[in-house]
């Protein structure tokens, strides 16, 4: 039977381990990871303005091709990427993963979306 403590101190030793795999220091804020990596995604070409995802690759390379949602409008997102001053940078790559500080401005949120780097998707 596993211990709650045993379960809380692996939470802790693999949220480490995935910061460390793409190089993220926490500073200030404590931010929760969002988990995204079956979405396909995109941030703009300086990484500090948005991060655009869907579950559907064909979607998204099409609103990258056209900026237009097209008739993918219910299967496309945008995040405005967190540039929280206390931060070097706001994306933050590893050889597999990805970790975007985002904004969702909505209720507030911010959060770490973790993204799968196979899924990305160049604009």
């Amino acid at each position: 039977m596993t211990r709650i403590g045993d379960v809380v101190d692996t939470f802790f030793a693999q949220r480490a381990a995935i910061f460390k795999h793409v190089g993220y220091r926490e500073d200030w804020r404590i931010l929760p990871i969002v988990d995204y990596r079956s979405d396909y995604w995109s941030v703009d070409e300086l990484e500090r303005e948005h991060v655009r995802f869907s579950p559907d690759r064909e979607a998204l390379a099409y609103w990258l091709a056209h900026d237009d949602y097209g008739k993918y409008g219910d299967r496309l997102y945008e995040n405005s990427i967190y540039t929280q001053r206390h931060l070097p940078r706001w994306v933050y790559r590893g050889k597999e993963l990805t970790i975007v500080v985002v904004d969702t401005h909505t209720d507030g949120n911010q959060y770490l979306q973790l993204f799968a780097n196979d899924r990305e998707i160049k604009s």
